[in-house]
């Protein structure tokens, strides 16, 4: 029987890597992707057990911008929208499945640039504040995922796309419990720790 793989996705990471402000990452661009992953020379020969797609859902609900800047109607921002098509349309794609965390509005910040300027008082308005925004039970979820396919003998080779260095504990779990790991960065920067515990690291 040839060796089986698992591919799991950091939602987050691969939106931001393969689209922008002005082209966004669509369902079609994400399997795509997909699909160029399962066509590398290292996976020849082995069989799919699955994609897993790791993402939150997108935030609902209106909130009050302070110093009278209105309401902010999250699930109506073009990244919700875009958000909810994929998670819309990914679970029918071939071998596809979903893993969605939530998001929280935890409250208002002052953006980076206003907080940067020089002198003991700063004139600020509504528009210098951005939400505060957490993503919860997302990297839980992957690390759950890694150690239940790599107990279960689901996956010999767990192919995890991510640039996010939280995860080097369960990369490091599956490998002690004898699976491989391959990590595919799509050339963004990691820390040495990431290349340290993966058997092969994808940088394009």
């Amino acid at each position: 029987m040839p060796l089986s793989y698992a591919m799991l996705l950091d939602g987050g990471f691969l939106r931001r890597k393969l689209g922008s402000a002005e082209s966004p990452a669509t369902a079609r661009s994400i399997a795509a992707f997909a699909t160029s992953i399962q066509l590398l020379r290292c996976l020849s020969g082995m069989r799919l057990h699955r994609i897993y797609y790791y993402d939150a859902r997108p935030l609902d609900g209106v909130a009050t911008v302070p110093l009278g800047g209105g309401q902010r109607n999250f699930g109506s921002s073009n990244l919700a929208m875009q958000n909810r098509s994929i998670q819309s349309e990914l679970p029918r794609e071939p071998f596809f499945a979903l893993r969605i965390g939530e998001l929280s509005h935890d409250g208002w910040h002052l953006k980076a640039r206003i907080q940067s300027r020089p002198g003991p008082t700063v004139q600020i308005s509504a528009a210098d504040f951005q939400p505060t925004i957490r993503q919860k039970g997302v990297d839980m979820r992957i690390g759950l995922d890694i150690a239940s396919l790599t107990l279960k003998h689901h996956a010999d080779i767990i192919v995890l796309v991510t640039a996010d260095s939280d995860f080097i504990p369960a990369m490091k779990f599956a490998r002690r419990e004898g699976a491989q790991l391959f990590l595919v960065t799509l050339g963004h920067g990691i820390r040495e720790g990431m290349r340290e515990h993966a058997d092969l690291v994808i940088d394009a």
